[in-house]
């Protein structure tokens, strides 16, 4: 029997533990999934917005695997420092596959990036999604208007939440407290920005469309502005992605105001050089006009612009964190790695493994780890022979418990799972309401954390 860890429990993780115990023949192998959280799924549910149930639907497929009975979820179980160390991890489990993502976000590196009111879009997420090292956050207290830095699909994602209503946004599973932030908001102004034009948006046609179905929201887009990108004009050119794109945009341009009581301008061509203080706190965006330099990127003009904001989300992109023990590229964000092997110095480290974002850098959707995943499940198959030869005496999770781990497994899940349900019934919200806290959560597994 091989016994194999992953680390994660997000899309990457499960997708790997599935394609090493859903394949046929030898050898038999059993997979524990290892989590720093209580909660299995990763960004399936600390990262789809509340308000995208199809996508976060997803989350049924990954329990059909956890729930394979040669999978085991050890939920509340911290690698690294602190934690389960790697070199013990090796020690337990003939290989190990980690599948620990982009932990952290890219910044501005611009002046008045620090001020009070400025977030990154991780933060935020993480905070309407009961992230449990999210901590209370005063995200749109006194905030008027907002500036959402980049445009990609979890700009929009933000955009979105802080344009909608709270009988939108009610019947989902964000925590109360957000939810009721978010009730009390008077954010009326929302600029979703991009240092390029709107035929290189990185934002998929569907999640832009659904900005223009927001009950209490209207798109206002400035057309002379769209039309600085040549392939505005003339879409004919463009992939069919970026071309419904552009018929979007065009779209809002050629409609009037709906008179509703929050806007949202999709802006271009605008480069962030500096946030401006007032009273304190951040009170605007300074920005550079930019213009296309004929070789897919922008130059600037000189000439700038600035637009008020009470809160600024910048969302530029994630970014992986060394994992102590582990190899890393600082450069890459990204463990060195040949077919999903960890390469220490160039060398093929027996046993050890990547997939997911750690492994490719934060790119793709969702689906795109189901590739990623089976790659380095194939590697791994076709070293077991090899790593089978290890003898190992006993159970890895008798060892682990042995040292004081007391890990949220699959029990402990269904039970945070019970509370959530019961919590979003005594609140009358029509469905389950995320438990805030690290406390709430060990409570309801029943155990008193690590």
């Amino acid at each position: 029997m091989l016994h194999v860890a992953v680390v994660g429990s997000g899309p990457s993780g499960v997708y790997s533990a599935q394609g090493l115990v859903q394949r046929s023949g030898p050898p038999d192998i059993r997979v524990d999934v290892l989590d720093r959280l209580p909660c299995p799924y990763g960004l399936v549910r600390y990262g789809v917005a509340p308000d995208h149930e199809k996508i976060k639907s997803l989350q049924n497929n990954l329990r059909t695997v956890l729930e394979e009975e040669r999978v085991r979820f050890l939920g509340g179980v911290q690698v690294g420092p602190g934690g389960v160390p790697v070199a013990r991890l090796r020690e337990l489990y003939h290989a190990v596959v980690y599948c620990v993502g982009a932990a952290t976000d890219r910044h501005l590196g611009v002046p008045g990036e620090d001020l009070p009111g400025s977030w990154s879009a991780t933060e935020f997420v993480s905070w309407y999604s009961a992230h449990p090292d999210s901590a209370a956050r005063g995200f749109v207290r006194d905030a008027r208007s907002a500036v959402v830095i980049g445009v990609g699909n979890v700009a929009v994602d933000v955009t979105r939440i802080l344009a909608r209503g709270a009988p939108e946004l009610s019947p989902t599973d964000m925590p109360q407290a957000a939810l009721s932030a978010l009730a009390a908001s008077e954010v009326t102004e929302i600029s979703m920005v991009g240092r390029r034009g709107p035929s290189q948006a990185r934002f998929t046609t569907k999640e832009l469309r659904e900005l223009g179905s927001l009950s209490e929201a209207e798109v206002s887009v400035e057309e002379a502005e769209l039309a600085l990108d040549p392939a505005y004009l003339d879409p004919s050119g463009l992939p069919a992605a970026q071309r419904r794109n552009v018929e979007v945009l065009r779209g809002w341009a050629a409609a009037g105001p709906l008179g509703r009581p929050r806007v949202i301008r999709p802006r271009f061509f605008l480069r962030p050089v500096e946030l401006l203080a007032d009273g304190g706190r951040v009170g605007a965006v300074r920005f550079e006009r930019t213009v296309p330099d004929g070789e897919g990127g922008v130059s600037g003009t000189g000439r700038f612009e600035v637009i008020e904001a009470q809160l600024v989300l910048r969302s530029v992109g994630y970014r992986g964190v060394p994992l102590d023990g582990l190899p890393f590229d600082p450069g890459s964000g990204t463990v060195p790695q040949s077919a999903g092997r960890v390469l220490r110095d160039g060398v093929v480290s027996p046993g050890e493994y990547v997939a997911g974002w750690i492994k490719r850098g934060p790119t793709g959707v969702i689906g795109t780890n189901r590739p990623c995943a089976k790659e380095t499940v194939a590697s791994l198959l076709e070293d077991a022979p090899a790593l089978a030869r290890r003898e190992f005496a006993g159970d890895p999770l008798t060892a682990l418990r042995a040292e004081g781990v007391r890990p949220v497994e699959w029990a402990g899940w269904q039970a945070i799972e019970r509370a959530e349900a019961a919590l979003g019934a005594e609140l009358g919200r029509g469905g389950m309401v995320k438990l805030p806290d690290w406390d709430a959560l060990w409570t309801a597994a029943g155990t008193a954390g690590p």
